[in-house]
């Protein structure tokens, strides 16, 4: 997805997955040969072409990074993968063949992750790798009907100048709450390496969770009994909710999340959370059944449910409907839920990357 995000300007000239599946997801779309499927532990400089690559991209596991996992941070087995990536860039630098940028993306969890500690660690081994740095983050609702919050750090090489609109005064809307008091906690130094970016607020989105929806997904409507009781599973401000969409007397499609929940007794239960803002609710992996997002349809009194589909889901990624997903339904729910929203990275790419990257164009051929 960073690939189609990035679009045809940018020649990919190596990829890396753990995974099989998403591997083979891979060349499908892109027929390519630069893609090895291995841990990116075994990798080498050797297996990285070229003299210079203009960016290396790094999406690596959230898990133990996200509020909704266990909290092991940059030590767990997941979310430590940056780690063999940083220590393949190290010696690509020792090589003289450092990246002009790097991008690491995840979850927001990582500014707080261990009380900021490991988002003070990535940050560190840019530092110490000749980096200029920013974090920002970028919600996926700004381009597409998903509430998708995700952070993204951009590297830049050290000697590359950076043009001066790039250069934030400060804190913007990029650099929400969060952003702010992770970098006010930061050592001098890597706050004296900090970089502001800025950039362009896009057009207002005009898509709705509704327009990409439909009636005939190929995903079969829970019967009445299996919809009752998912309404069954709300809680009382829930259940506000839907009777409110149900008096508007129109169609309203929302989704639904299960959840484990504690009440006010303390026990553990599954509740059913409904949204009916137009947005969808972020779309995770799926585990064990109760992180696969459910579509509702309400139309006055008629309240219809089912699961979103896998083409639905690639939609609310930015991914064209060409794009070719997985035959399976867990397996094309895994890659989407593990991905990045495609006009995301445009923007990114439009407005950052593409300009760092001719703005060191035109100061080399200056300097001939």
């Amino acid at each position: 997805m960073v690939r189609a995000g990035l679009g045809p300007g940018w020649s990919c000239l190596f990829a890396n997955d753990f995974d099989a599946r998403k591997s083979a997801a891979y060349r499908a779309n892109w027929g390519a040969d630069e893609l090895v499927t291995a841990d990116v532990a075994a990798l080498r400089p050797g297996d990285l072409p070229g003299a210079r690559a203009s960016l290396a991209w790094a999406s690596f596991p959230c898990q133990d990074l996200s509020l909704a996992g266990a909290g092991a941070g940059l030590k767990g087995a997941r979310s430590g993968t940056f780690y063999a990536f940083w220590s393949l860039m190290e010696r690509l630098i020792a090589e003289d063949r450092a990246p002009d940028l790097i991008v690491l993306e995840n979850v927001k969890g990582a500014l707080t992750s261990h009380g900021g500690a490991d988002f003070c660690a990535l940050l560190t081994h840019l530092h110490a790798g000749g980096y200029t740095f920013g974090a920002i983050i970028v919600d996926g609702a700004l381009f597409t009907p998903q509430s998708r919050p995700r952070l993204f750090v951009i590297g830049v090489r050290a000697g590359l100048a950076i043009p001066s609109h790039l250069k934030g005064e400060g804190a913007s809307h990029w650099h929400p709450a969060a952003v702010r008091t992770a970098h006010a906690a930061l050592p001098a130094p890597l706050r004296r390496a900090w970089m502001w970016w800025a950039m362009p607020t896009p057009a207002a989105r005009e898509t709705q969770l509704e327009d990409l929806i439909e009636d005939d997904a190929g995903v079969d409507w829970h019967t009445q009994a299996q919809a009752l009781h998912l309404i069954g599973l709300m809680s009382e401000a829930n259940r506000h909710k839907l009777d409110a969409a149900k008096r508007e007397g129109r169609r309203i499609v929302g989704c639904i999340y299960r959840r484990t929940r504690t009440d006010a007794a303390g026990d553990r239960r599954q509740r059913a959370e409904i949204r009916l803002d137009g947005l969808s609710g972020c779309l995770r992996t799926p585990a064990g059944g109760s992180s696969r997002q459910l579509i509702l349809v309400v139309e006055g009194a008629r309240v219809r449910s089912r699961l979103i589909s896998a083409r639905e889901t690639a939609r609310l990624m930015g991914l064209p409907d060409t794009y070719r997903l997985p035959s399976n339904y867990n397996e094309a729910y895994h890659l989407t839920g593990d991905g990045v929203v495609v006009p995301v990275v445009r923007h990114l790419a439009a407005h950052l990357l593409e300009p760092l990257l001719a703005h060191q164009r035109i100061s080399a051929e200056a300097a001939e």
